[in-house]
């Protein structure tokens, strides 16, 4: 039996249609990632923040982690100098803190000091805590937090030599 020509083509552009969905599955009580969100799969950093690069691999980032909150800014100065991110993984059921050094600052000190944890509001601790002396890194992580019930904000902190106080930044608070 011989189909007619127009219902072949009908037949085939709905089967390229269905080969360009994706193929994954969710479930109820699951929410997608923001629109606009796309995961990085190399191992580069960037001032977005890439759950796939080196440095958040050292840490234990999930790879499927993205940025929830708004980005808060450590200035010194009045300079901006560096920027403050929390990211969450679906996956891993983690938030995580970012801290990007902005590189007007990295090019006029050599090194500096450094910080980056999950500020937890209902117990008002820093969780994920990693810490850094004498570096001239760029993109830092905090450790996995299990804090994604609570109210939290990225607390990030960036001191030059001979700083007497913290220059510090908290990303927005997400509850």
């Amino acid at each position: 039996m011989r189909t007619p020509v127009s219902s072949k083509g009908g037949l085939v552009a709905a089967a390229c249609a269905l080969a360009l969905l994706p193929a994954g599955a969710a479930s109820a009580g699951e929410a997608p990632a923001p629109a606009g969100h796309r995961q990085l799969m190399h191992s580069q950093a960037t001032p977005d923040g890439n759950p796939s690069s080196r440095a958040a691999q050292a840490a234990g980032v999930c790879n499927d982690a993205y940025q929830i909150g708004k980005t808060g800014h450590i200035k010194r100065n009045g300079q901006i100098i560096g920027s403050v991110k929390q990211f969450y993984s679906k996956n891993c059921h983690r938030n995580y803190g970012y801290l990007w050094v902005w590189k007007s600052f990295r090019d006029k000190h050599r090194d500096y000091s450094t910080n980056i944890a999950v500020h937890d509001f209902r117990t008002n601790e820093l969780v994920g805590l990693r810490s850094w002396s004498k570096t001239h890194q760029q993109e830092f992580w905090s450790y996995p937090a299990d804090t994604v019930r609570h109210c939290t904000a990225a607390r990030g902190v960036i001191r030059a030599p001979g700083d007497s106080n913290q220059n510090y930044a908290y990303s927005s608070k997400v509850c």
